[in-house]
């Protein structure tokens, strides 16, 4: 009988650098604003659905469950491509002297754009839901796109990309080191670099690809507040670099303040760099290195993005680590609801969230977490699936045959 890698998590506090200090005034109300009036512009917008699944919370022992499904997300099965593509916008506006307001998408297509602008290429690393969008973007642009993929990255991505006109390869390196070898490919080259992770001297770019996220959360609060529920007590939601998560706890913490809702930050345990932070303690960014491989691979990122490392450490609930049968079980949770429920296809970087509850709210070792984020049945859960069967063989592999097995980890649900 084999044992089970555990679950591991920090619960965040003020001797672990939550200090409430990190500012969100990017993520304000006025700035969600123009984010949302961008992205609604774009040909084929719609606000991805909201899943409701009272069953499930119900049986866990909880209030509410939603799932916001980006799976729907412009005919790309991601969410990735919200950030991608206002930071491209952003960029050209600035290049254009303009404000994105005076943007919307059809004009940044125009041809007199195109004119003004001229030739450009975007340069990008990705496991495959970023790239893509990037490369969808400058398509739509009549631009240029080169992306660069971590090894063990999909060839059923790769292929998807280069759909898209990009040029694109998987390289023999980790994602870290992909980030690092696009970066002096662009210097060389004249690109521009499209990258939710942020470093010295290279933040303008990927505080835009988080605003871009923006979208989603603003769609599911009031998704939310149309049902009657002003909005969640609790968020989980995965981490790479963090750009996502960091944009969340931002989105959150700057329209509710204060009363902001519980952010549980969840990664994959062989890429916690978050969690790893918040295990040293002391308010500095730690990197996870090696080869990161994991079935979750739009999280397989040692380096934290450090605009969304100082916004999570100063607000963020909790982090978890999670080993890969937690987005296994996830996808199998959501793709096989209980009566009542609704069905969620959602992806192995999708699931982990949806996993860990289930996990969560059953087992005994992790009692002290629950308690700690105080999860009962007043609790509404919010989570957000960021991506379909994007990967449909590993998909298969695992809710048709079983990979990353899960049975008898729990007794329910």
């Amino acid at each position: 009988m084999f044992k089970l890698e555990e679950i591991r998590y920090v619960v965040n506090g003020p001797e672990r650098g939550m200090q409430g200090r990190a500012s969100v005034e990017s993520f304000s109300e006025d700035e969600m604003r123009k984010v949302v009036g961008f992205h609604s512009t774009m040909p084929g917008y719609s606000p991805t659905p909201l899943a409701s699944l009272p069953s499930l919370a119900k049986r866990l022992g909880l209030g509410s469950i939603h799932v916001k499904d980006e799976s729907h997300r412009f005919g790309l099965k991601a969410f990735k491509v919200l950030g991608g593509c206002y930071a491209i916008a952003m960029h050209l506006a600035q290049k254009l002297g303009k404000d994105i307001s005076e943007l919307p998408f059809q004009v940044l297509t125009s041809d007199q754009v195109k004119q003004q602008l001229g030739d450009v290429t975007f340069a990008t690393t990705t496991d495959g839901n970023h790239g893509r969008g990037v490369a969808w973007t400058a398509r739509m642009l009549r631009q240029k796109a080169v992306v660069y993929m971590p090894k063990g990255s999909a060839v059923f991505r790769l292929e998807k990309i280069r759909g898209e006109g990009a040029q694109a390869e998987i390289l023999d390196m980790n994602y870290d080191d992909a980030v690092r070898y696009t970066d002096q490919q662009a210097k060389k080259h004249g690109w521009v670099v499209v990258q939710d992770t942020a470093w010295e001297g290279y933040t303008d770019i990927p505080l835009w690809i988080m605003q871009g996220y923006g979208t989603m959360v603003v769609e599911a609060l009031e998704q939310m507040k149309a049902r009657g529920e002003e909005r969640p007590t609790h968020v989980f939601i995965q981490a790479g670099v963090g750009s996502l998560a960091g944009a969340v706890q931002g989105v959150l913490r700057a329209r509710f303040g204060q009363d902001a809702p519980k952010v549980v930050v969840v990664e994959a345990s062989a890429a916690a760099c978050y969690y790893e932070s918040a295990v040293a303690g002391d308010g500095k960014p730690r990197a996870v290195g090696g080869d990161l491989f994991t079935l979750m691979a739009g999280l397989a990122c040692g380096e934290v993005n450090i605009i969304g490392y100082e916004i999570l450490r100063d607000y963020a609930a909790a982090f978890v680590s999670c080993p890969d049968y937690v987005a296994a079980r996830g996808m199998r949770v959501l793709g096989n609801p209980l009566e009542g429920d609704q069905k969620v296809i959602s992806g192995e970087s999708g699931a982990v969230t949806t996993g860990l509850l289930a996990y969560l709210m059953d087992r005994p070792e992790l009692k002290g977490l629950r308690e700690a984020l105080d999860l009962n049945e007043s609790s509404r859960v919010l989570l957000f699936s960021t991506e379909g069967d994007t990967d449909p063989d590993r998909y298969r592999s695992v809710v048709w045959d079983g990979e990353f097995p899960t049975v008898g980890h729990l007794s329910r649900p």
